[in-house]
């Protein structure tokens, strides 16, 4: 893709997280499914890292290569006119330089980036090494010339049994995130709890991120919550596994 499209889809992702509140990205893993999303009249996508694995049989976590990633990524982002983003997991162990030149040259406009280090244990990364691999993302980003849409995500209330006794650390982060350059953050796990979600808006000012299930949640619940931007994770290919084996059951031996 040449670099001119790249910069005009970075810029009409930028503008659509403005225009929608909030801005509905569906996850998708492969052709068709992008295809089927952007046909329904989505504006934008994001590509998973957990159904991208699952659609390829490899592990999530980082099982596959940043090479192989953008290899996989590549015809997806090619096979619609509107923006992609795409989950690069805590960055496969790239530097935020090689990251975004790789993401630009497939025409990927955007990424979400974590603070879980597969690659290194699954340690998770402090909220001062993640703030500055932020802040290297976005001056790359700057330097290109490409206003590439930066989602900083945190697992902390993934990787405890207390969320709320991990809420002022984890709000600490998204504004250590939102300091560091982020475009919107993503604090995973919460998308039930009502309160953790309306602390976490409250305490920032770029769009909060919150997974959802497509038949599962309530588009309206998210929008009264303050949420800026949702992605589906895993959940829309897991509710269209649902689906086929429900279709596929009635007639299976």
């Amino acid at each position: 893709m040449d670099s001119r499209t790249t910069v005009e889809r970075a810029q009409r992702l930028k503008q659509l997280h403005a225009e929608y509140q909030p801005l509905v990205l569906p996850t998708v893993w492969d052709v068709w499914s992008a295809r089927t999303a952007a046909g329904a009249g989505f504006p934008a996508l994001t590509v998973g890292s957990h159904p991208l694995a699952e659609s390829r049989g490899a592990e999530d976590h980082e099982g596959q290569t940043f090479e192989e990633v953008l290899a996989a990524v590549r015809p997806i982002v090619a096979a619609v006119d509107i923006p992609v983003s795409v989950d690069l997991e805590a960055g496969y162990g790239q530097k935020p330089a090689d990251l975004i030149t790789g993401l630009t040259e497939i025409g990927g406009v955007g990424l979400n980036i974590e603070d879980t280090v597969h690659s290194d244990g699954g340690r998770v990364r402090s909220t001062q090494e993640h703030a500055n691999y932020i802040a290297g993302l976005r001056a790359a980003a700057d330097d290109a010339g490409i206003p590439v849409w930066i989602n900083g995500r945190t697992d902390l209330f993934l990787h405890t049994k207390d969320a709320s006794g991990v809420l002022d650390e984890a709000i600490e982060r998204l504004r250590a995130m939102e300091q560091a350059g982020a475009d919107s953050v993503y604090p995973v796990a919460i998308q039930d709890n009502d309160d953790l979600l309306a602390a976490v808006t409250g305490a920032v000012a770029i769009p909060v991120n919150s997974t959802a299930h497509p038949v599962k949640h309530d588009l309206e619940r998210f929008r009264r919550l303050g949420v800026g931007r949702i992605t589906y994770g895993p959940l829309l290919q897991f509710a269209m596994t649902d689906a086929m084996k429900e279709m596929l059951g009635r007639w299976a031996p």
